[in-house]
């Protein structure tokens, strides 16, 4: 296992448990979050929710994780299909970059 595979392992747990903490106030925290589930369709997340991930994101890996400008750099289609391990890939890409680089 490479370093970039144990990290968006270890990336893929804190993620996966930031949103079953979310889910839970829909009583679904116990559901089963991979590199390929969407958020939109598999978890039902709503925008909101999105914006909540994004708080814990910022609070866990620092302000340099903005899931904000993440989103908007993508059009509607692009984030009704986004995926948890999208999400993994762009916290592993930030926290490679110093604060303050895009």
């Amino acid at each position: 296992m490479t370093h970039d595979d144990e990290l968006s392992g270890t990336l893929l747990a804190e993620i996966g448990a930031m949103i079953a903490r979310i889910l839970e106030k829909y009583g679904l925290g116990d559901v089963r979050v991979e590199m390929t589930t969407a958020f939109h369709d598999d978890l039902e997340m709503e925008s909101i929710d999105l914006v909540t991930l994004g708080g814990m994101l910022a609070e866990r890996y620092g302000e340099n994780v903005s899931l904000a400008e993440f989103l908007a750099e993508k059009d509607l289609t692009e984030v009704i299909a986004l995926t948890v391990g999208d999400i993994v890939a762009f916290v592993r890409s930030r926290l490679g970059a110093p604060a303050g680089v895009d």
